[in-house]
């Protein structure tokens, strides 16, 4: 039989040596679960990633046949800050301005949710100021004008100020 001093070393070292295979193993484990999670990540990403909202308002413009200038002047958006929107991808740009753009654009409420939808918005039905705008849209109400006078009427703040 061994002594008792050399179990005890036996002991230590068997341990000593499970913690670091264990630990090996579960740092493997979780360096492979890490990458597989990152591809799966960027796997989804890459299949499920919609058109930003510049190139959504671009090929709106386009396909409507207007110019740049024609809507963000009917919009009442500075040309600066329409120049902020064609050339920072990753520019946020606010809900209202976003819905100036489709009233300037004269689109309907499923292309206008789409406009929305790419700035990360949309309509709701239990809010007082998007149900005016989705009034607007049904009725085709598309001056900027007219649109302010709609949301004033129930004392909200108007699209822009002009």
């Amino acid at each position: 039989m061994l002594e008792e001093k050399t179990l005890i070393d036996l002991q230590e070292y068997i341990e000593r040596h499970l913690n670091i295979i264990v630990f090996d193993v579960c740092e493997s484990e979780r360096i492979i679960t890490k990458e597989i999670q990152h591809n799966e990540i960027e796997d989804f990403i890459k299949n499920n990633r919609k058109p930003t909202f510049a190139q959504v308002l671009f090929s709106f413009i386009d396909t409507k046949g207007y110019s740049d200038s024609d809507i963000y002047k009917k919009a009442g958006i500075d040309r600066r800050h329409f120049s902020k929107i064609r050339s920072m991808h990753d520019y946020q740009i606010g809900k209202k301005t976003t819905i100036a753009l489709a009233l300037a654009l004269e689109l309907n409420k499923k292309e206008t949710e789409k406009l929305l939808s790419s700035a990360g918005f949309s309509l709701s039905d239990n809010d007082t100021f998007d149900l005016v705008i989705q009034f607007c849209l049904e009725k085709k109400i598309y001056d900027m004008y007219h649109v302010n006078q709609a949301l004033d009427y129930f004392s909200l703040k108007p699209l822009i100020r002009g």
